[in-house]
């Protein structure tokens, strides 16, 4: 995959100021520079989101008026304001104009007006809004963080509509290589593989998988990561062979294929499998506390239909320090230790009468 020098997540920027700051805007403007965001906006959300109240003010000195409005709207939503279409389109008509346009953020508050249309079941309007601006921010600003969200936004509009298809085309314009961010792909992929495999197509689907876990790593996205490996290995455990070319190999030989071809074959190797679980193992909480544990329920399933039970050894002889009902019954029909195995089912009568 071809380098690609994106920015540094806002979050880092907000880290900065609270352990150098206060400083003055052209420092800002540096540190701005450094982390390769070309714009006041990203960060003046960050520092909305993350209450650096002293920042906020600071940046909001050099925003233009289409940011400022868009900030505005990106403030009333965080309060609780949904009725927000007349504020959406006070914000589109500083961006549209003479003085004051923006054609960037007239794409993103299209889209803005878009998932307030689908909000009030404007299905319709909302298609229009959502096309456009992926149309315009493609345009424009092809591969940022606006065009990313439009993209996604769209896909999600088509799978609510029952579109899959659609939706899935749609993913397929986030090129691995093209510059979208790291989260970016992993989303895309985690939702192309999820349609691929309700469609039986295991091949992509493991493969859209595999791409979305490596992506998620980059990205610094942990607990998607999981998610999609643990997808991943759920679409793979029953083709495991040894003789199977490595993950890495087949994502770059896959080729986009015709109606009249053939399904490929999924075959993984178990170096693939094993490298995944043991990476999706390493990232669990130490803790098996907590009352939904999703992540604790799908591992310790793979671990038994890939015959790794001892994984979860601690896990498994410790049934009382489990919360998760859920938990304790996937933990219960894992087992084949009879005194075990009547602890857990005393433990999940428990939980499930509290």
């Amino acid at each position: 995959m071809s380098e690609i020098n994106m920015p540094t997540a806002p979050g880092y920027f907000i880290s900065k100021w609270r352990e150098e700051g206060p400083v003055t805007i052209e420092t800002l403007t540096l540190w701005r520079e450094e982390m390769n965001w070309t714009t006041w906006l990203p960060l003046a959300e960050a520092a909305l989101f993350l209450d650096a109240a002293e920042l906020l003010a600071l940046i909001q000195t050099v925003l233009s008026p289409a940011e400022e409005a868009t900030l505005n709207l990106v403030r009333r939503r965080m309060l609780g304001d949904h009725r927000l279409e007349t504020a959406i389109n006070e914000a589109l008509e500083i961006a549209r104009a003479k003085d004051t346009r923006d054609l960037a953020l007239e794409g993103r508050l299209r889209m803005e007006r878009g998932l307030s249309k689908y909000e009030q079941g404007d299905n319709e309007g909302a298609a229009e809004d959502l096309a456009w601006a992926e149309t315009r921010l493609k345009s424009v600003a092809k591969a940022s963080r606006d065009h990313d969200l439009s993209l996604i936004n769209k896909a999600a509009y088509h799978v609510a509509c029952g579109e899959s298809l659609m939706a899935l085309t749609t993913y397929s314009e986030i090129a691995r290589d093209a510059g979208h961010a790291h989260e970016t792909v992993a989303i895309s992929r985690l939702g192309a593989s999820r349609i691929r495999a309700g469609l039986g197509h295991m091949f992509d689907a493991a493969r859209h998988a595999w791409n979305a876990h490596n992506h998620a790593i980059l990205a610094h996205q942990t607990q998607m990561a999981v998610e999609a490996g643990a997808l991943f290995l759920d679409f793979s455990s029953a083709s495991i062979s040894a003789d199977a070319k490595r993950m890495k190999i087949q994502v770059l030989e896959a080729k986009p294929r015709s109606v009249d071809d053939d399904e490929p074959t999924l075959s993984v190797h178990p170096d693939d499998i094993d490298g995944v679980f043991d990476w999706c193992c390493k990232q669990l909480p130490e803790s098996t506390a907590g009352e939904d544990r999703p992540d604790l329920r799908a591992m310790l399933t793979l671990s038994h239909r890939l015959d790794r039970l001892e994984t979860f050894d601690t896990l498994l002889k410790n049934p009382d320090d489990i919360e998760d009902p859920m938990l304790a019954a996937v933990a219960q029909s894992c087992l084949d230790d009879e005194v075990l195995k009547e602890a857990w089912g005393v433990r999940l009568a428990t939980l499930t009468m509290l």
